[in-house]
């Protein structure tokens, strides 16, 4: 359906508002679902075709879970978003990261990459920046908490083995897994990738925590170094 009336010209049941009442919000559109939060359009559009206009937003093409990677700037850029509209959709975006993250943590086995993978995806694929992540398991495999050990720029992460080993300490971690993403969206190791997971991997056993893997994040895949059969 397009939306070239006003809302209130619409019949009642193809108003947003009104549909969530009547059908509830698993009939609405991701469109219609940030019209509702959004309330109101501007001259000559309405909330939704505001709405639509966020949602793809220049190549943005990933429904309302892509809002998260658009800055205010990006938004306020819309004809009708001021700050408190650009506000709200960075809430948006915020909420649905959070929710496919939750979702995500359901499943989480640190036995399986693929899990580990899905956890950490929507918090790291976004990033502009490299960024290190330890995470820190018990005796049982368990999730002690994890900590970002390091931001670096577009292409490279400054951290050293030494970081990683005293955040180990400070959780009592008995196993460590490393996380970090690429920006590029290719989660291929480069070589700096593969040398110092290298020495990690020797740190880690000199202490007895060992390193039980280290996955690159791109752009809605994953590489594995323990999958590869690359720590040894």
């Amino acid at each position: 359906m397009k939306y070239s009336q006003r809302i209130q010209e619409l019949p009642p049941d193809e108003r947003p508002y009104e549909k969530c009442l009547h059908s509830g919000p698993e009939k609405l559109t991701d469109s219609e679902l940030l019209a509702v939060v959004l309330r109101s359009g501007t001259h000559g559009s309405s909330s939704v075709q505001l709405a639509d206009e966020v949602l793809h937003l220049g190549q943005n093409e990933q429904g309302l879970l892509g809002i998260y990677h658009l800055s205010m700037e990006d938004l306020m850029q819309i004809r009708g978003i001021g700050q408190v509209k650009a506000v709200q959709i960075k809430c948006i975006g915020e909420l649905s990261k959070r929710i496919a993250t939750r979702e995500a943590g359901k499943l989480l086995d640190f036995h399986s990459p693929d899990t580990i993978a899905a956890y950490y995806m929507e918090r790291m694929r976004h990033e502009e920046q490299e960024q290190m992540i330890c995470t820190m398991l018990n005796t049982k495999n368990q999730f002690l908490g994890d900590e970002v050990i390091s931001r670096g720029t577009v292409n490279s992460s400054l951290v050293s083995p030494r970081d990683l080993i005293l955040a180990a300490f400070r959780h009592r971690a008995v196993y460590m897994i490393l996380v970090h993403n690429h920006p590029s969206g290719n989660p291929e190791p480069s070589k700096d990738d593969l040398l110092f997971t290298k020495r990690v991997w020797k740190a880690g056993a000199l202490v007895d925590i060992p390193l039980l893997d280290h996955i690159v994040i791109g752009d809605q895949q994953y590489f594995s170094f323990r999958q590869e059969g690359l720590l040894s």
